[in-house]
């Protein structure tokens, strides 16, 4: 692997982590009213995946989008005026968390809704195929998604057409504070289920970022070539609470010692001494790039002192009419 590639793939953790962390530090100042489901923990999915897609190839996620939006390169100052309910925001600030977007980056949006945005993943990627265009689709979802009919329906049809879908599932165990084996049978592998579906199924591990990047890099150069869809499950795991800022373990729904354990193998910790360890970087080059990383997202949050208050004339506008 190219050691710019490897650089970047830390890049992009560490952008997302700090953006994440600068949010769950200022959200309690009542400025941030939208509901924010953060992604602390699970960086290395969205900085991969991201990485590996190419500029025409479409992505689209679910309720908690920030790491995708950003891995497929969102402005995180856009991001932090959408949080704040500005007209700056890449969602005009009537989104919020949930509802981000970047058309020129061909993120097609996120949804609040579980599930609803499969569809809408499934038909971008009929209409790649109706126009013989050599591009994928990435459709991220949580464990939940597979709780619902819509993605049944919808990864029957993606199967049926061969289209060029790549579901990436993110299995954080956790739907709210309901643990996956409370919610669906023992001993079900989601990939083994989307494989009786039909979807060439994958299971990856996020431990070591690179290795991810290269499976998916694999992947999608695959499926560009030979259009069908694929289904990847990776066990993650957030480190705060379902919707917020805070830790919750108080609440009782899971405990202190699993957060521990899976924060002992952090895959941006595994990152920075992978680096180190290959003699990519070295400590000092880290510690710089760290530092340039926290300066520009800190001046694309204080950018947000420059904006006037919301205001919603035009709110009309961005209203889809029958």
């Amino acid at each position: 692997m190219k050691k710019n590639i490897s650089k970047k793939i830390y890049e992009i953790q560490k952008k997302i982590r700090i953006v994440e962390e600068k949010i769950a530090s200022n959200y309690n100042q009542n400025r941030m009213r939208c509901p924010t489901h953060l992604s602390i923990g699970q960086e290395s999915v969205a900085a991969t995946s991201g990485l590996a897609l190419s500029h025409n190839d479409i992505s689209i996620s679910y309720h908690r989008s920030h790491a995708h939006f950003l891995a497929k390169g969102g402005s995180s100052k856009k991001l932090f005026a959408e949080l704040h309910g500005f007209d700056e925001g890449c969602s005009k600030g009537v989104g919020g968390s949930m509802h981000l977007i970047d058309l020129k980056n061909n993120f097609y949006g996120s949804t609040a809704i579980v599930s609803n945005s499969i569809p809408v993943g499934v038909g971008l990627a009929y209409s790649l195929k109706l126009a013989k265009k050599k591009n994928l689709v990435c459709i991220y979802i949580g464990d939940a998604a597979v709780e619902e009919g819509v993605f049944f329906e919808s990864i029957n049809f993606s199967v049926l057409k061969k289209l060029p879908v790549v579901f990436i599932c993110e299995n954080n165990f956790y739907s709210v504070y309901t643990h996956i084996k409370e919610r669906q049978p023992k001993k079900r592998k989601i990939f083994k289920l989307a494989s009786a579906i039909g979807a060439t199924s994958h299971s990856f591990k996020q431990d070591n970022p690179f290795k991810l990047f290269q499976k998916f890099d694999e992947l999608f150069k695959k499926i560009r070539k030979n259009p069908m869809t694929h289904f990847v499950e990776i066990e993650t795991f957030r480190y705060l609470e379902h919707c917020g800022p805070n830790d919750d373990t108080s609440l009782g729904y899971r405990k202190l010692q699993e957060v521990k354990k899976w924060k002992k193998k952090d895959p941006l910790a595994f990152s920075r001494s992978y680096l180190t360890r290959n003699k990519i970087l070295n400590k000092n080059q880290i510690e710089i790039l760290d530092k340039k990383i926290n300066i520009n997202v800190d001046k694309d949050f204080n950018f947000l002192s420059k904006l006037k208050k919301p205001k919603f004339k035009d709110i009309r506008k961005l209203v889809y009419k029958a």
